[in-house]
């Protein structure tokens, strides 16, 4: 069914080249050892094992899906996926990027981030299930008391316990302070919680010794709203004070839903009758204390859109190589053969093209954000700190949002190389498309991201964090400008600033007359500052691949090619996009809903 390997050489380009990962590091004391060898090495084996023991999985675990025990209340996964998280938590996989204190191996999220990207790549039905863990990780770490994270840290990070994020309700969605789920406090500090929680990845299996939820609930007498959410650890099976599993918690799988992707992956319904569970980050503070997992399931969902891009455009690859189809409008290209491999076609270039261009500029986008991470947890200036905490609150909801649609994008245009194949099942590629499709809508939709950058991110701080980030494409304006061989890659890109700049200012104006101004602007909005954030990292990909494109590396040609296919056939989008943007709400708003 198809193959995945890992795109090693492009993520090292990326890294050391793009990014300079290894001297940034050296700025951290606690990574300040991490080389070059050590992570070309990790990317290597995550290589090996993806390619190996995951991809194999995908295809099956799709057509088999998870299987519901109604009395038991109990989820088998697919036939393999179990053996296979047996062999991921062997060989230390869910400590990579965890803390030492608690048993990780400490290595930088940027790191970890191209291991994930290999994850969702290779089966990403699969990679949620860690994939959560590392969520609820990283919240009780910042929010739990040290009892909490004595007792839960060490088993998330050796992979003896899963995670997952209990949100949403039947009722409500993001609008999570309409939920209803209640949490009574016991004379023993715990709380008895009650209610009904739908859409939950990775609820009930049978990989992991025990399962963590983490489920927002209110204490009585709180304040409506979301204000008066708490936030609550409520394991599956209660643990004893050594860690082994005690009693059975009441919070039990009603049902599986059934949905049109991902089918690996045991997205359930989870009923709480009574379990116990205790409060994490403070009474009426769960939404806080939450957001430190959404804001990493958000760029979580990101790395799956770009795992899914890289692997269709893979496996579309292959496919155009192989499939004779016509001959070439120019003339003959095989004239050995009856006619020629489809690649030869302009259109069949153009849907290719398309999926290298977004999967190459999200993992330039993805690593570089991961590093912006790793800056703001530990850098010893408090003022690098800041600014990358700034950053990378407002590239979060582009990280989600942009690349995610272009992973829509991509995979049905890799699906349109196959023809008539693409929509059998037998070649895996409309897999890919089903499973891209989710990523758009779950963990906020993509329009709930374009109103946090738009309203939240931007407008709320008068554009700051913006300008921060506006700074630094300047800054390279600046210095390449005069570099005429730069030019068709450097005057789109500060073109492009300057027009985000005066958009900006336009809605913002707009937006203190009428509020639905933003809602109206804010999907093209973010649109175009998403490319603004690939313009400006392929116009440095491509100041790399001009200087080394003689090397006899043919790497750097073909990633000049990339690089002027993206500013000639995908930029141009912007033009559109800032029209749509621009031409208010009315056009949306006038007509009374009952003339629909």
């Amino acid at each position: 069914m198809g193959q995945y390997i890992a795109p090693l050489r492009d993520m090292q380009f990326v890294l050391h080249e793009l990014l300079n990962v290894e001297e940034e590091l050296k700025q951290l004391p606690k990574h300040a050892d991490v080389d070059g060898d050590i992570i070309n090495q990790i990317l290597e084996e995550g290589g090996k094992f993806t390619a190996n023991v995951l991809f194999p999985l995908n295809h099956s675990g799709d057509r088999e899906g998870c299987h519901h025990d109604k009395t038991n209340h109990t989820v088998t996964t697919p036939k393999g996926f179990k053996e296979a998280y047996k062999q991921y938590v062997e060989a230390g996989w869910p400590a990579l990027s965890c803390d030492p204190e608690f048993g990780g191996q400490g290595l930088p999220l940027v790191v970890n981030n191209s291991f994930y990207e290999m994850l969702n790549s290779s089966n990403q039905a699969w990679s949620m299930y860690p994939g959560l863990s590392h969520g609820a990780y990283e919240c009780i770490h910042e929010h739990g008391t040290p009892e909490q994270k004595s007792l839960y840290l060490p088993k998330l990070i050796s992979g003896d316990w899963t995670g997952t994020m209990c949100l949403t309700e039947p009722h409500c969605g993001t609008d999570l302070g309409m939920l209803r789920s209640k949490a009574e406090p016991q004379a023993d500090g715990s709380y008895k919680i009650t209610g009904a929680k739908i859409f939950i990845s990775a609820g009930e299996h049978d990989m992991s010794e025990n399962i963590v939820h983490l489920v927002l609930a209110r204490l009585p007498g709180a304040p409506e709203g979301s204000k008066g959410i708490s936030l609550f650890i409520v394991p599956k099976y209660l643990p004893n004070a050594d860690g082994s599993n005690g009693e059975r918690n009441p919070i039990f799988c009603g049902a599986i839903e059934e949905k049109m992707g991902i089918h690996g992956n045991s997205t359930c319904q989870m009923n709480l009758d009574g379990a116990t569970g205790w409060l994490i980050g403070g009474p009426n503070k769960g939404l806080n204390a939450m957001f430190v997992f959404m804001n990493a399931a958000r760029l979580g969902v990101g790395m799956q859109g770009l795992g899914l891009t890289e692997v269709a455009y893979q496996n579309a690859l292959v496919y155009a190589k192989d499939r004779i189809q016509m001959r070439s409008l120019s003339g003959p290209k095989a004239p050995d053969k009856p006619a020629d491999p489809i690649i030869v076609h302009a259109d069949v270039r153009r849907m290719l093209f398309t999926a290298k261009a977004y999967a190459e500029g999200a993992r330039a986008f993805c690593s570089y954000v991961a590093l912006q991470l790793d800056k703001e947890l530990n850098h010893p200036d408090e003022q690098v700190r800041k600014d990358c905490a700034d950053e990378v609150a407002l590239l979060t909801p582009v990280i989600k949002a942009f690349i995610t649609d272009n992973a829509w994008t991509a995979t049905s245009e890799c699906l349109q190389v196959y023809g008539g194949h693409g929509f059998i099942a037998e070649w895996g590629m409309e897999q890919y498309v089903r499973d891209a499709r989710i990523n758009m809508i779950y963990e906020g939709t993509n329009t709930v991201q374009s109103l946090d950058l738009l309203g939240r991110k931007i407008l709320m701080d008068n554009g700051a964090k913006l300008r921060k980030f506006g700074a630094k494409v300047q800054a390279f304006v600046e210095a390449n400008g005069t570099n005429e061989a730069l030019a068709e890659f450097v005057t789109p890109l500060a073109e492009l600033g300057d027009k985000v700049t005066k958009l900006t200012m336009e809605i913002g104006m707009k937006a203190f007359q009428n509020p639905d101004e933003v809602g109206a602007a804010a999907v093209p909005y973010l649109r175009v500052v998403g490319h603004l954030v690939y313009s400006y990292f392929f116009a440095q990909m491509a100041k790399i691949a001009l200087e080394k494109q003689d090397s006899g590396d043919k790497f750097y040609v073909s990633k000049l090619a990339t690089v002027r296919f993206y500013f000639a056939r995908l930029y141009p989008e912007t033009a559109m996009l800032i029209r749509q943007a621009r031409s208010g709400s009315a056009n949306l708003l006038a007509l009374e809903a009952d003339l629909f």
